[in-house]
């Protein structure tokens, strides 16, 4: 029979918006591999997934009506327990049969083959394909299992008495093969050719498909719904910009794909307009305003070419009225008590100084086996004030220290109260409101970047000093309570934390020795109760986290390892040192001098006690061995002086002339001598080209 294409929607009440795009496509993804799987639809059939505010929808090409009988081997005993002497069957064969749908007609059938260990009997079939109801039953079961709904609802089907659970409730259920309906029941509905359209803006009260291809056209000219999710987003793009340069030169909506995605799982068939507030409200911060017009009314504010807000925004309606004044004066209404709110909120915050507020974090638990808001800021404070000594003496310890003092104080102001997203976004204004110098305001903002994946970092010394000392409180802090990720589950987000300090050390190439860090911040915690320094533990996440981003990067394994593996601590040397690994791993001599390298590390581990790195040179007896003597008395000068100089490169490639001697020392000497004296010193010889070798990186990680 041919194939024809295959249309599935099931219409329910509203869906949950942030999860429909996901909803839509694990629907028509899941729906589609089932049929896959049971033969129903070839593996390159195409999946369109369709998905709106009240339906979710599939449309799979070229479905078979009945899948092709498949070929099944069943492998069923040996011929010595399935047979008798005579070539009879024995009832243990019989009874396998018939548990197979096959009876003793078969048995002259059976297939014999050596299986290595003994002669066994094969039963060979076909299995009748399955019928596209019956397997579209199956898939659709599948597909509704596979949804990720975090929480389903339960209701009353018509009877009055029946319940099932689902995401919402469901209403109508279409399925067609071409133009024929797939019969099918689930969720107390069975299968048809109809359904609904727009709650308002339908041509057709009821809307029919004539087949499973007319299905997006028929709906949208009949039903005034855009199935198609990423058409209906596409469509509102178009109009935000359209609208945009109608209300205005160098206007432009705010860019944020997750309210796109949103706004878009909450209309059927979008239609933009404008907006407008009062101009007072300019005067709130605007990231406030911005927020309160995303979050609660899902407008996109309208920015000028400066990136400065205006008192215009933008309303993706759900219905277009021939007459939209009376939509577009509803949104104004609906918006300006939000305003009010931040504007009233920004105005009862300024009444009080930042420094005024710290006191109040006593009194805010942070955990309960860590104390409060106010004893952690007391550790940030020591912590800031210790890494600005270092990095800029004392002018810039005192700012480091008053700024980490005031970073978590806008925590207790009203707006961000109404919206923790502010937090130091407000306490920069704020701050900068009671006559603080601008570098203590930025820093106040920045100290929790960067807060994502791609952030900026922080912008001033002083912003970089108490940003550091934030996120090595909250490592240290939790690590030394246990509080360490496992798997997936990071729900103090200390991977992010360890990214951030990180880039801030690597980026900024700053002068700070990890190990230093660590053991600096774990001190401000000698007074926690239980509180044990997890510094090796911690090393170990924060170098794993690094070696992950350096592979992301576009570093070859091997390379990273080979830095990585030596746990430079000041990470601003390791993108030298990866540029030194990869024009060293480019010399012809340095597959060999890595294997040597390897051949090294693994001698000296079997020494028990370990071994100095010390040459007497009168113990030299071998050619060989006085020969590379003589060539580390040479080059370890010119690299250790080139490493000194932080120039790796050079330091690396000068171990080139080393490979010659190396080899010749493996060919003639014995290591392992009997006389104690000499095969210590051949031991301390190899130390010593090991320590030469390593100062940059592991050179052996290069070898295959």
């Amino acid at each position: 029979m041919s194939a024809k294409n295959l249309l599935v929607e099931l219409f329910v009440e509203e869906l949950p918006p942030k999860a429909l795009k996901k909803l839509g496509e694990v629907f028509a993804q899941s729906l589609a591999q089932s049929l896959k799987t049971q033969g129903l639809a070839p593996e390159a059939a195409a999946v369109t997934a369709y998905a709106s505010p009240r339906r979710l929808a599939a449309h799979v090409t070229d479905v078979l009506a009945v899948a092709a009988d498949k070929p099944v081997v069943q492998k069923l005993m040996p011929v010595a327990v399935g047979l008798d002497a005579a070539g009879n069957a024995t009832p243990a064969l019989l009874k396998k049969l018939a548990a197979l749908g096959a009876d003793a007609s078969v048995v002259p059938s059976l297939r014999r083959e050596n299986d290595g260990k003994a002669e066994v009997l094969f039963y060979d079939s076909l299995a009748k394909g399955a019928a596209l109801a019956e397997g579209l039953q199956k898939a659709l079961e599948a597909a509704l299992a596979a949804l990720p709904i975090p929480k389903v609802m339960s209701y009353q089907l018509q009877d009055g008495w029946t319940s099932v659970n689902f995401v919402r409730p469901a209403h109508r259920l279409v399925a067609l093969h071409g133009s024929e309906v797939v019969p099918l029941a689930i969720l107390g509905l069975t299968s048809g050719n109809t359904t609904l359209g727009h709650r308002f803006e339908a041509a057709k009260e009821v809307v029919t498909f004539a087949d499973a291809d007319s299905y997006a056209d028929t709906l949208k000219r009949d039903g005034a719904v855009i199935a198609s999710f990423a058409e209906r987003r596409a469509e509102i793009v178009r109009q935000l910009e359209a609208a945009a340069a109608k209300a205005g030169p160098n206007l432009k909506p705010i860019e944020d794909e997750a309210l796109l995605d949103e706004v878009t799982a909450l209309v059927e068939r979008p239609n933009v307009l404008i907006g407008k507030f009062e101009a007072e409200f300019l005067a709130v911060p605007q990231e406030c305003l911005i927020l309160t017009m995303k979050a609660n009314q899902k407008y996109f504010p309208l920015l000028d070419a400066s990136g400065k807000l205006t008192n215009q925004f933008l309303v993706v309606s759900n219905i277009a009225p021939a007459d939209p004044s009376a939509v577009i004066g509803g949104n104004e209404r609906v918006v300006r008590p939000r305003l009010a709110d931040a504007k009233f909120f920004f105005d009862q915050d300024r009444k009080k100084t930042l420094e005024s507020r710290v006191l109040g974090l006593a009194k805010v638990v942070y955990h309960n086996k860590l104390g409060t808001q106010g004893e952690r800021v007391q550790r940030v404070c020591a912590i800031a004030k210790a890494i600005g000594q270092q990095l800029g003496g004392e002018a810039l310890a005192l700012q480091a220290e008053q700024a980490a003092l005031l970073a978590k104080a806008d925590l207790l102001t009203d707006m961000v109260g109404e919206f923790p997203e502010l937090q130091g976004i407000m306490g920069r204004y704020y701050a900068l409101h009671d006559g603080l110098s601008a570098d203590i305001a930025d820093a106040i903002e920045d100290h929790y970047k960067p807060r994502f994946a791609g952030d900026s970092l922080p912008r001033g010394n002083v912003g970089t000093v108490v940003a550091l000392a934030d996120k090595l409180e909250t490592l240290v802090g939790l690590f030394g309570i246990g509080q360490i990720p496992t798997g997936d589950k990071d729900p103090f987000a200390l991977r992010r934390h360890a990214l951030g300090v990180i880039r801030m050390l690597a980026e900024g190439d700053l002068a700070l020795p990890l190990s230093d860090l660590l053991a600096g911040a774990a001190a401000t915690f000698a007074q926690v109760e239980g509180f044990k320094a997890a510094n090796e533990a911690l090393a170990d996440f924060i170098y794993d986290r690094l070696a992950g981003s350096l592979r992301e990067q576009g570093y070859s394994a091997q390379e990273v390892d080979a830095v990585v593996s030596q746990r430079p601590q000041r990470l601003g040397d390791i993108p030298k040192r990866l540029a030194a690994v990869r024009a060293f791993a480019a010399l012809p001599e340095a597959e060999a001098l890595a294997a040597a390298n390897k051949r090294v590390g693994n001698i000296l581990k079997k020494v028990e006690g370990g071994v100095a790195a010390k040459i007497d040179s009168a113990l030299l007896q071998e050619a060989a061995e006085v020969a590379l003597a003589q060539a580390l008395a040479e080059v370890k000068p010119a690299a250790d002086a080139a490493f000194a100089k932080g120039d790796y490169a050079a330091s690396l490639q000068s171990l080139a002339a080393l490979k010659a001697p190396v080899d010749t020392f493996f060919n003639d000497v014995m290591v392992n001598a009997e006389d104690p004296a000499l095969r210590a010193n051949r031991l301390g010889l190899l130390a010593t080209l090991h320590l030469a070798m390593n100062q940059v990186a592991d050179i052996s990680k290069l070898s295959a």
